[in-house]
């Protein structure tokens, strides 16, 4: 008689944009999401993880494939100045934005730059480390993918001649590789036209994991991506459930690809998570957007459509409730004398800038001022060491024998710091308190809706949902899951 091992089990990572466990709550009490119930009743969820800042999807998963912050990963958040480019880089905040920076450059930082220009090589993605290990990997639908295979990339021709992009781009993905209408694995056509945002929807993502799983092609590590609860939660709030029981639907039919919903755990680590939480946001839009123009109209602030000139003094780069404002000459206009302006707004609850080595950090809420670097005599629940001096209810830190607690602003730290050391150039980090955002030129506002991109325990904490191993990451952090994942493959 022959004995055959057991088949070694396959990672599946569902990444669900905005999924919050106060809506996850919710949809499970009323009975709404049965698959989800399904996962949480045969493994683990962790309600808490703590999502990178700016949360931002880009910079999010940019840490998830990499395991670590923006400091080393480089990809600052959805809008950033490049200073030796000099000029803004948006990964497709608003389409107005995009159009006034030039739509085609603007294509090209998404679909190209942001995977292989902007994202560091120095860190290896999740796929690109699996493949030196000879295990092959999947991507569906993400906005980070780099990995080692060269592929080709094909726009629509809509698409192409709107934007003035090429046909073909040529790209290097994990083994398995889709990517809306532009590179698909599954040879049906459905889910996947312009009026579906070329695929770039729930539907589509699941019909490509289920065709992986019906040809038994699914590899030792798939990660896929729903976009739409996003969107949802923008437009009708935080507290909106009813857009997790869409994707509880599409979670049964990838669970009904199997004979029954257990034989789906048979061979599988199943990873449920969202990327970033939302904030609420005022009903009146004047209360809710905080328009830096206004804020800052005694400095020259550069138009969208304009080059950037030697005249000009200060940058605006809105990150939804987080922006980057930056100065062009710190002898011309100081980034403390910025600090101070913006202080007098009670809806900034942090203004933080670098100088030297150390962050330093005011608010709009309550006046002092907090300092602090790392490698000091504190140390925080992630095993970091800081230096901290000043007023700690500005982060709302508590410290008891030496050790800090973080309230409201989940790593704050370490999150803060990092964001000084994402790029060059001389900038205030500023976020707004729940129920406001940030205004520029034509960035996407959500008056009455939900917003992200903040450091608020609102925008930055995300549940996550295990099956098939009871192992847990070292600590509860989306920048920490890498090495879990891995470690988990390892073992199998």
């Amino acid at each position: 008689m022959t004995l055959t091992s057991p088949e070694k089990k396959k990672i599946i990572m569902i990444i669900v944009d905005t999924l919050m466990d106060v809506t996850l709550q919710e949809a499970l009490k009323n009975g709404k999401a049965p698959a989800l119930q399904f996962f949480i009743e045969n493994g683990y969820k962790i309600p808490n993880l703590v999502s990178p800042f700016p949360t931002m999807s880009v910079n999010v998963d940019s840490s998830l494939l990499t395991g670590v912050y923006s400091d080393q990963h480089k990809v600052p958040g959805l809008v950033w100045f490049n200073k030796n480019e000099n000029r803004i880089i948006n990964y497709g905040g608003n389409v107005r934005e995009l159009f006034k920076l030039g739509l085609k450059q603007s294509m090209e930082d998404i679909f190209y730059n942001l995977n292989h220009n902007h994202l560091s090589k120095k860190h290896k993605t999740i796929h690109e480390i699996l493949k030196d290990q000879d295990l092959q990997t999947a991507s569906i639908n993400t906005l980070m993918y780099r990995g080692n295979e060269p592929v080709q990339i094909t726009f629509p021709f809509l698409m192409s001649m709107f934007t003035g992009m090429r046909r073909k781009i040529f790209a290097y993905a994990p083994y398995l590789f889709s990517y809306g209408a532009m590179a698909k694995l599954s040879p049906s056509k459905s889910h996947s036209f312009f009026w579906q945002k070329y695929g770039f929807n729930d539907k589509f993502s699941a019909k490509e994991l289920q065709y992986l799983i019906q040809q038994d092609m699914h590899p030792a590590f798939t990660i896929a991506y729903f976009p739409d609860l996003d969107q949802r939660i923008h437009k009708k709030g935080r507290m909106n459930s009813k857009g997790i029981e869409k994707v509880d639907k599409q979670l049964q039919d990838i669970l009904n690809t199997y004979p029954t919903w257990k034989d789906a755990l048979t061979n599988n680590i199943w990873i449920i998570l969202g990327d970033n939480g939302q904030a609420w946001i005022e009903n009146d839009r004047k209360k809710a957007l905080i328009d830096l123009r206004k804020l800052l109209q005694t400095y020259r602030i550069p138009k969208l459509r304009d080059r950037i000139t030697s005249s000009d003094e200060v940058i605006l780069c809105a990150n939804e409730r987080m922006t980057f404002i930056y100065t062009l000459d710190s002898n011309r206009v100081s980034l403390e004398k910025l600090a101070k302006t913006l202080q007098n707004d009670e809806r900034i609850d942090v203004i933080a800038w670098k100088k030297g080595n150390s962050i330093y950090v005011i608010s709009g809420i309550q006046a002092g001022q907090i300092i602090f670097r790392p490698e000091g005599n504190f140390i925080d629940e992630y095993g970091q060491k800081w230096s901290i001096e000043g007023d700690l209810e500005i982060l709302d830190l508590s410290i008891k024998e030496k050790n800090i607690k973080y309230g409201t602003y989940p790593d704050a730290l370490a999150r803060l710091y990092t964001t000084f050391y994402s790029h060059e150039g001389d900038y205030l980090v500023v976020n707004a308190k729940p129920g406001y955002e940030f205004l520029a030129e034509s960035s996407p506002t959500h008056v009455g809706g939900a917003s992200h991109g903040g450091l608020h325990e609102q925008d930055s904490l995300v549940p996550m949902i295990v099956t098939g191993t009871d192992v847990k990451p070292k600590n509860p952090r989306i920048v920490d899951l890498k090495d879990w994942v891995l470690s988990l493959i390892k073992q199998l």
